[in-house]
Parts: structure tokens; sequence; C-alpha cells
């Protein structure tokens, strides 16, 4: 028999199983000598770092492998502790491969000590990363449950099989009275109220018996001072993987408080409508009373110019004659808004997008070629919304008429118009290449009633207040951005015709 022969054929066995057990473990192996300073890696160490299998390493690039910060600071110390104070070391840190991808690693180190002195440091090197990562996203979720248990505004409980508290949240004992220590000793049944004891031990029996998975009903407690406290309570049963039951989890809701909450809505909802009703009466006096005092002075004027002609050439009269046709103006606007706002139920109906586009650039067909206006839309003819026409012409007619008259100087006006889709509604994108509005400046009150952004001499400051209140009255909402000298983009949601 061939000793030598078999003594290396057992070595080359145990050399494959040495490399199988690396492979499939993840584990690689490196060895340090103090006093050549030479480091070396196994072929599983070298694939874990991402490098190839001729890499050499010196120490200062071992350690560069290490993400900075803790893990640099972590590796650095029980290094050195190793090789000074012979101090083997089990840490768990994060290097940065190779190809920068950051991996959670597990690196032993064990002295090798002789008259003293360190004269070589072994270790292994582990891929931890799958369960490293897997256990923080673990323990990061069950703190997120943890902080959701413990500042819950309802009470909410975790009972073992037979009843008794596990853990109870603060609410729950803001909510009987009791400290959380003396609620621990006390069962479920303690603190029932005598009548809803046999309907809670019925209900832990289905549930453990797999009959249901929940159970949710009113029931009664009983506060520690001894009052009634009306609440409701909702439990779940928690399974093992086996489907084992572990233990309930329970949430309890005080009825009392929640009927309290109920009645301070219904007031303040009955004082909301009340408050309402007084505004829509005042909408009504600024359309109809002011309207009346208006026509009576713009008579009086009138008659003035016919009976006492002569009273005209006073320099006065003009101003006062101003002064009158600027009053009418207010009021009209005054009496637009509060028409728009006194009218609840409106009557809408499907209206074609396209068409009331092409209806309002027929009315303003002057002025687009007086301004040599361009105007690009893309917009589906078969796109319908659902609003009051007059509305819609008066919201289109208005942008559009913004968007020629505030134009940079001196260049013709561009116009862009298509849609986009969004749940239940249109999105009618208007954009211009104008002088734009400064939003930083005029943004919260840019559809202010009166507020004007720029030096024209027909701005009044009435246009989008006038608008945003139609779209809002026919279920929509606006949006701007804008951007000085570069234009104004108004997204308009409007409503979509859902056919039947």
């Amino acid at each position: 028999m061939n000793t030598n022969k078999t003594n290396i054929s057992h070595n080359k066995k145990e050399s494959y199983l040495f490399d199988f057990i690396q492979e499939h473990a993840s584990i690689g192996t490196w060895e340090y000598d103090p006093n050549l300073h030479t480091v070396n890696w196994s072929s599983q160490t070298k694939k874990l770092h991402g490098v190839s299998q001729d890499y050499e390493p010196t120490v200062e690039q071992g350690l560069n492998f290490y993400k900075t910060g803790d893990s640099l600071n972590l590796i650095s110390k029980a290094f050195t502790d190793c090789i000074e104070k012979h101090k083997a070391y089990d840490v768990e840190v994060q290097i940065v491969t190779a190809t920068g991808k950051d991996k959670w690693v597990r690196v032993i180190g064990t002295p090798i000590v002789e008259n003293n002195e360190c004269i070589k440091v072994q270790g292994l090197f582990q891929d931890i990363d799958e369960k490293t990562r897997t256990a923080r996203a673990l323990a990061y979720k069950e703190q997120l449950l943890r902080k959701t248990f413990e500042t819950a505004l309802v009470g909410m409980a975790i009972l073992d099989l037979n009843g008794t508290w596990i853990d109870v949240n603060q609410s729950l004992c803001d909510m009987l009275g009791y400290s959380k220590k003396e609620l621990k000793q006390l069962t479920f049944q303690d603190i029932t109220h005598p009548k809803d004891v046999e309907q809670g031990r019925q209900a832990m029996k289905e549930l453990l018996n797999g009959d249901i998975d929940n159970f949710q009903t009113e029931k009664s407690y009983i506060h520690k001072k001894g009052k009634v406290i009306p609440a409701l309570l909702s439990t779940t049963i928690i399974k093992h993987r086996n489907e084992k039951p572990s233990h309930f989890v329970a949430q309890i809701s005080d009825l009392s408080e929640i009927e309290k909450k109920s009645k301070k809505v219904s007031k303040l909802l009955a004082t909301t409508e009340n408050q309402n009703k007084r505004l829509l009466n005042f909408a009504h006096i600024v359309s109809h009373n002011l309207r009346s005092h208006y026509g009576n002075l713009d008579m009086l004027l009138d008659i003035v110019k016919m009976d006492l002609p002569e009273t005209t050439e006073n320099e006065i009269f003009p101003l006062i004659e101003l002064a009158v046709d600027q009053l009418g103006e207010t009021v009209g606007h005054l009496n637009e808004v509060a028409t728009i706002n006194i009218q609840k139920d409106l009557k809408t109906e499907p209206i074609n997008v396209l068409d009331s586009l092409n209806k309002a650039l027929s009315n303003i067909s002057a002025l687009i070629l007086q301004s040599k206006t361009k105007i690009s839309i893309h917009i589906d003819p078969q796109l319908y919304i659902e609003g009051v026409p007059a509305y819609v012409d008066s919201i289109v007619l208005n942008f559009l008429t913004n968007a020629i008259k505030y134009k940079k100087p001196n260049e013709p006006a561009k116009i862009d118009i298509n849609f986009d889709m969004e749940n239940d509604f249109v999105i009618l994108k208007i954009k211009d290449y104008g002088q734009g509005i400064d939003l930083n400046k005029y943004g919260e009150s840019l559809f202010g009633m009166y507020k004007t952004f720029h030096k024209h001499k027909d701005a009044r400051g009435i246009g989008l207040f006038i608008t945003k209140n139609q779209i809002e009255a026919i279920g929509g909402k606006i949006e701007v951005k804008s951007q000085v000298n570069e234009g104004t983009t108004f997204y308009i949601h409007l409503k979509k015709h859902i056919s039947d």
C-alpha cells in the first residue's frame, strides 16, 4: 500500500471539502503576517470583495474597502487591538465592493501569539448581507409597529390566550383610569361590565377554535372610578406559521368620546350653515339693493343733464359722473360674483371642449388678427366635460384674452392649448409665452378681487377672481405655473362628462 498516495488523495478531498464549504456558506479566509506585512485572501474572500483572483491586497487597501464611518472605525480599532493587545474580534460591518455595492459582512480575527508577540492574525470573512438587511428591515417594522401601538389615539392591547394583558398602550390606560402596571395585573374580564363578560368569553372561544378570525362588538367597560364606559371592541387573533394561536390584539374605542366629538362637529356644521345663510342674504343685498342705489344715482345724473345742462359745465360734475360710472362697474362685478355663489343647484350639461374653444376664438378673431397671435390647439374632438355653457364660455374667453393682453411688448402672442386626463377630471392646459407672473410675490393674491400684476391700461383685477369662482362653482379647480418673462400655464381641472 502506497501511504504517500493515500495522503495526497486525502488532502485533495479535504481541500475540495474546504472549498465547497467556503463557496456555499459564503465564507472566505484571510491571513496577515505583522512581520512581513503581507496579507493573503482566499479565493472566496476575493470574490466577496468583488476583485479578481490575482488581486494581492495590502493592509491599507484591505481597510479601504470598509465603509467610511462606523464600519471603518470599528474594524480599524478591532484589528489594531488584535495585534497590539492580542484580542480576538468578531464584528459585523459594511464594506463597499470593487463594483461599488454596499455589503454587510461578518469579520473574525484571531491572533497567533508566541513569546508575547503576535506573529500572525488568522480570520474568516462571511457574506451576511441578505440576512442583516432582512433583520434590520424587520427591526424597523417592529419599531414602527411599537410606535404606532404606543401613540395610537384608540386603546390598544395585546392579550395572551387566557385573556391576561401582555401589553397595553397609554390611550387604554387613560380611558380606563389605570396605570400600565395596574392594568397588567388584571384580566379583560376584570374591567368588563358584568352583562358583557359572557359575550367576550364566547368570542374568545370562537377565535381560538378557528371559527372566526376577528370579532367586533359594542360593549361596556368599568372605569377605575366605577363609571361605565361604552366602547367599540375589535379583536383579532394572531397565529404562528403553523396556524397555532399565539395571542390576541384588541382595539378599544371610547364611544362616549366619539359621541362628544360628533356633537361638537354637528354644532360646528350648524354654525357654518347659519353663517352661510347670512352670507347668502348679504349677497342678495349686494346684488339687489346696492344695484338699485346705483341705478337711482345714474338716473338723477341723467335728469340733471336734461333739466340743468349748465351744471354739467361745472368742473366737479365730470368727477361725480366718473365716480358713479365706477360704482356701477363695481356693482356689476359684485353682482356677477354674488350670482355665482348664490346659485346652489347649477344645471350642468355635456360640453364639447373643442367647440367651446372654437366659439371663443371666433368671438375674438379680430383681436387675434390685430395682435398677430399664434394659437396651437391639441384637443380631442370627442372630449366632453360637464359644466354650465355660459360659465365655460366665460372661462375660456377670459384666459385667451388675458394671454393676448399680457403678451411681451413688441412681440406677437403665442398660445398653446392641450389637455390631460386625471381620474374623473379633464385638465385643460392653456400656456402663453408672455410677461409671466412673479408667483413668489403675487402667488397668494393671484385670484383675489381687484388684484393686478401688470401695468396694463385695461387691467381691472376682476377677471381671474370671477373665473376662479365659475370654475369652482361647477366642481373644478385651477392651478398655475409661471415665470417672469417666460410665460404662464394655467391648469384648469374640469369634471369629465361620463356618458351613460
